[in-house]
């Protein structure tokens, strides 16, 4: 799939999936795009964890405190340390955001659904903590997020984007394609 496709066609799967089970290949395929993105100060804090046996994936999905993703036939769980580099700076939020991506565009390519589900994993719900504890997650990384994987069982319903206009602009914020500012 070309890129720019992939991109545009690329959006969050709420419903529910198929049980058809994730080969390997393509799960280590989107493993190595998550990887393979960029790391503030080349520090890699990023490291991730591939669920697709069903003992696993129903203890996993035991701790879930909602559905979304209860479904699905493998996880990606993401995994972040938060490493100071130069200057005392830590860039952890940015590389896994950044990994993430990486890999929901993979997910996409690949013609399979995700979502990045992050908010109720990372709360007071200790989602994250107890599913790091299931997967023998040793103490300095966080499990930050889950991107559950799989076909669709269901057509993805697709959010209205605001337009270009309305979210980007050239030389100042506001400017219209005349040169004038709003």
């Amino acid at each position: 799939m070309d890129i720019f496709k992939t991109i545009h066609s690329r959006h969050s799967y709420r419903g529910t999936y198929r049980p058809t089970p994730v080969p390997r290949e393509d799960l280590i395929t989107i493993m190595e795009a998550g990887l393979a993105a960029p790391s503030g100060c080349n520090a890699q804090t990023v490291s991730l964890i591939a669920v697709d046996d069903p003992v696993v994936l129903e203890k996993l999905k035991d701790v879930m405190v909602r559905p979304l993703g209860k479904t699905a036939p493998a996880f990606i769980c993401v995994l972040t340390q938060k490493t100071a580099t130069y200057h005392g700076n830590c860039y952890n939020v940015q590389d896994y955001a950044a990994a993430v991506e990486n890999m929901l565009l993979a997910v996409t390519a690949l013609g399979y659904q995700s979502c990045w589900v992050e908010g109720y994993v990372t709360d007071e719900n200790q989602v994250g903590k107890k599913m790091a504890e299931i997967l023998n997650v040793p103490a300095g990384f966080d499990l930050v997020c889950i991107l559950p994987v799989g076909i669709a069982e269901h057509a993805p319903v697709l959010p209205k984007k605001k337009s270009f206009e309305e979210r980007a602009w050239f030389n100042a914020f506001g400017n219209i394609s005349d040169g004038s500012i709003r």
